[in-house]
């Protein structure tokens, strides 16, 4: 359900009318999804959102006109943005990678089952990614060469305490909760609780987002 209580509203973009319809059929037997405009490229996309309420774009990367990475990164700028699942080939495509910068909140393989496909519109819907946090990790050591860490001290980390510092270096790592508790010998329910702070206090979307800010800020790095 979106914020409103009503069904979770998904606009489907890509540049095979298949695909699209096939994205449509599955998500027409769902009681709490709601396919409410498709997009052959990034271009149409911008503009059907720009008049349609959505809180999930399931986005392809490869498409004529306007890619999905731009596409995605257009549409992360805007205030109260739907939430971007990009679809890709492999899950160490580098415009997987692109697109996670770009501000996506997960990708989907093209091969996923439609019943997964479900469960991550709903987990995204919720706030959460849909990409392992060892799967991320992987994804940013692979391209660490496009990454282009801040020269200076980025200021909004010191907001942050220093155990929040200490459970954003872990996430960054590739930990997930279960782990970062165990190696704090914290609650985990203490690490959700960090790791929405810190979400707040960095004005981040998602874990996925936490990750490449600590990259980008200089926080860890490929070597760590």
């Amino acid at each position: 359900m979106n914020g409103s209580g009503g069904p979770i509203r998904v606009v489907v973009v890509d540049d095979q009318p298949l695909i699209r319809a096939g994205f449509a059929m599955v998500l027409a037997a769902q009681s709490d999804i709601e396919v409410v405009g498709e997009a052959e490229n990034g271009a149409d996309a911008l503009k059907l959102l720009a008049g349609t309420a959505a809180d999930v774009v399931i986005m392809d990367i490869r498409m004529p006109v306007m890619d999905g990475v731009e596409a995605t990164r257009r549409l992360s700028g805007l205030a109260s943005a739907p939430r971007v699942l990009v679809l890709t080939t492999f899950d160490t495509d580098e415009d997987a990678f692109a697109a996670l910068q770009a501000g996506a909140s997960g990708f989907l393989l093209k091969n996923t089952p439609p019943e997964d496909v479900v469960t991550a519109i709903r987990v995204v819907a919720a706030g959460e990614s849909v990409v392992a946090p060892r799967v991320t990790r992987q994804l940013l050591d692979r391209f660490a060469g496009k990454l282009a860490p801040s020269a200076r001290h980025d200021e909004r980390l010191d907001q942050l305490t220093t155990r929040e510092r200490e459970v954003l270096e872990l996430v960054a790592e590739g930990l997930s909760n279960t782990e970062i508790a165990s190696r704090l010998f914290i609650a985990e329910a203490t690490v959700k609780t960090h790791l929405g702070k810190i979400l707040t206090k960095l004005d981040l979307r998602d874990r996925v987002q936490a990750v490449i800010f600590a990259y980008d800020s200089g926080l860890v790095s490929p070597a760590d």
